[in-house]
């Protein structure tokens, strides 16, 4: 484990890959026995309200389904950057599982969330920090190679101020490449990061991945179902104080 000290070093380092590359690829978040209990537990989702089955299964908010999840909202190296890179009292906006089955066709060149377009000769000067609103966490559960749906990113287009145009593939003749990692591995990406899905060209082989998504403290949580949502008293009775913040118990502010 690593000194207290030289955590607080490796996060400023991430940090400032987020704001050079606009996204840092964390190596063994998880461990095995991690990996194998949460592809177990997306096995034993079943759909409702939004989520939806075929190719891919998409299971939304999942942490209020079962105790289980909580760990998985702030597991170590994860949480200290993402309260880095958007605030102490950041929270979680979304915690979502994934199976990508083979045939699985991912989504084109995107990004999530653009707060607002700024003039590109601001954008481009590299003494202006762009400030993040959003990030994702997305937790690999499998050993990624070229053919099992990598994630495709195209570094440092987060500074191209706007949204990929259809039919785009690179930024300043950047093109998209291709994340390949190990069970267990995260990728942190920022939401302005021009990224893509790919397909799961495996003969055999499903995609697992459990993504969280943080938001600054004046983003809107998105739990869904919005009007007859609440939160499964089991599960905040189950919470540490940090993971009670991360879904929303926060101190009193100027808009509450």
């Amino acid at each position: 484990m690593p000194s207290r000290r030289i955590a607080r070093e490796l996060t400023a380092e991430r940090l400032q890959a987020m704001h050079a590359q606009g996204f840092v690829l964390l190596r063994g978040v998880l461990s095995p026995a991690q990996v194998g209990e949460l592809r177990a537990a997306i096995d034993h989702l079943r759909p409702h309200h939004w989520d939806y089955s075929g190719l891919v299964d998409h299971y939304k908010c999942v942490f209020n389904r079962d105790p289980f999840w909580l760990p998985y909202l702030d597991p170590p190296g994860v949480i200290e950057l993402a309260e880095a890179a958007l605030g102490s009292d950041c929270h979680v906006i979304g915690q979502t599982a994934w199976r990508c089955h083979p045939g699985f066709i991912g989504a084109e060149l995107h990004l999530d969330y653009l707060a607002m377009q700024l003039p590109p000769t601001l954008l481009a000067d590299p003494a202006f920090q762009l400030p993040m609103q959003i990030c994702t966490a997305q937790l690999y559960l499998d050993d990624i190679d070229a053919d099992l749906c990598p994630t495709l990113v195209i570094p440092a287009s987060h500074r191209a101020g706007r949204k990929p145009l259809a039919g785009e593939s690179q930024w300043q003749g950047v093109p998209a490449q291709a994340l390949l990692c190990r069970a267990g591995d995260a990728l942190f990406l920022r939401s302005e990061l021009w990224h893509a899905g790919s397909h799961n060209r495996t003969p055999d082989r499903t995609r697992y991945l459990l993504q969280v998504h943080y938001g600054r403290r004046m983003v809107a949580q998105k739990f869904s179902p919005y009007l007859t949502w609440h939160f499964a008293p089991e599960v905040l009775a189950a919470c540490t104080p940090r993971q009670r913040r991360l879904l929303g118990e926060h101190e009193e502010a100027e808009y509450d």
